[in-house]
């Protein structure tokens, strides 16, 4: 394989590492210390958007458990990545919107690598390919 080719195998490789990586970065290191530390952040968990801390704390753990999984297996693929981009934009602009680029720099990076994910789908190596058939 050149790099000067693009190749569908490589098109397709792309973008399982895309959905792969970052959605199992989200899982493990965001996602889920919050799921098992659930009832002991439920009430001082921040409050961006004046939502209760309890149902903003919810929220924010289904789109980086429950949607960053369907994204890993590119199940739902375009679907799950809407609350991901809603989380990731609120994190970015409101909880940090006075430091974009320190704090919410990883915000940031992650709202575009999963709206890529939107706009381009799952790819070959999906669920989303075989629940299509």
């Amino acid at each position: 394989m050149k790099l000067t080719n693009s190749l569908p195998v490589a098109e397709d490789l792309g973008k399982l590492l895309l959905r792969v990586v970052p959605a199992g970065l989200m899982l493990t290191g965001h996602g889920w210390p919050k799921l098992v530390g659930f009832s002991e952040r439920m009430d001082s968990f921040p409050d961006p958007i004046g939502l209760g801390p309890g149902l903003s704390l919810g929220l924010i753990v289904f789109a980086e458990v429950v949607c960053a999984l369907l994204v890993m297996f590119g199940l739902w693929t375009r679907l799950s990545t809407i609350p991901l981009i809603i989380g990731m934009a609120v994190i970015t602009f409101v909880t940090h919107g006075d430091d974009i680029l320190g704090k919410g720099e990883s915000g940031l990076v992650y709202l575009a690598i999963f709206t890529v994910i939107l706009l381009i789908g799952g790819g070959r190596y999906s669920l989303d390919r075989l629940s299509l058939k």
